[in-house]
């Protein structure tokens, strides 16, 4: 960490085998954990709290203030995980009152150029490609993909292994297990591909895939296709939460696809 073309607060309590490249800058208040990594021209700034073996690539600014005009100085942080790749000129700004804290699971990838405003709570091993962005108090669930130059409305929820394509304006909650494209973004099948991966069932996925035909293909709205999926559909913690999602979607899910004329 002996770094002379660096700058490290005294305050800073970074662990003795991190490596820091020059010309970065560390601030007061902010905690580095074993084996991690820091590019050259770096800002980390107050209130950060960063895992072990963490990669932050040139240009990233993190726990900077929120862009928040109501934000009055108070004291917040950023909670990044362990194993997480930060490319070049990454933007994540640490909470506001609202949650306090703006964190970032384990083992996620944050391409070149994206954004996390303040108060977003993102999941494990999720990958955000390059310029998506996070504006404030958004939660993201476990295994969410993000394509490139994807935008994601305050307040939006999405759920674990969803998928989203890339260029897409996210303006309602994205439920789990989901693709999301098109514009409005609307349901367009289950991240198949993505389950498969993670080692779910050809059954287990049938199952997810009878749900979400009863949610958006049968023309029921979401209250009345709740109520047949809890009534038909053998309780799983798949069925389970996909139904809770609904249920504590504050902006409302997103729709199902219908070609227009």
């Amino acid at each position: 960490m002996n770094q002379p073309l660096a700058y490290v607060h005294p305050g800073a309590k970074i662990a003795k085998n991190v490596v820091i490249e020059p010309f970065t800058t560390i601030h007061n208040n902010v905690k580095i954990g074993e084996g991690t990594w820091i590019g050259s021209n770096v800002t980390i700034m107050e209130g950060a709290r960063i895992g072990k073996n963490c990669n932050i690539f040139p240009g990233a600014v993190i726990s900077a203030v929120p862009q928040d005009l109501k934000y009055n100085d108070e004291d917040t942080t950023v909670e990044i995980g362990d194993n997480v790749t930060i490319r070049e000129c990454v933007t994540i700004n640490r909470g506001t009152t609202d949650k306090m804290k703006t964190v970032i699971g384990n083992n996620c990838l944050i391409m070149a150029y994206c954004h996390i405003a303040h108060d977003c709570i993102v999941g494990n091993n999720c990958i955000f490609s390059n310029n998506s962005t996070l504006a404030g108090h958004i939660t993201v669930g476990d295994y969410v993909v993000l394509a490139g130059m994807t935008a994601v409305h305050q307040f939006c929820s999405i759920g674990n292994h969803a998928f989203v394509t890339g260029g897409s304006l996210v303006r309602k909650d994205v439920p789990p297990y989901v693709k999301a494209a098109r514009e409005p973004l609307s349901y367009v099948g289950i991240n198949s591909v993505g389950l498969r991966r993670r080692g779910f069932t050809t059954e287990k996925i049938r199952e997810i895939q009878d749900i979400y035909r009863i949610l958006y293909q049968k023309n029921y709205n979401n209250t009345q296709a709740s109520e047949i999926i809890e009534a038909e559909m053998e309780a799983t913690p798949e069925r389970d939460e996909i139904l809770q999602f609904i249920k504590n979607s504050h902006r409302g899910i997103m729709k199902g696809y219908f070609k227009s004329n």
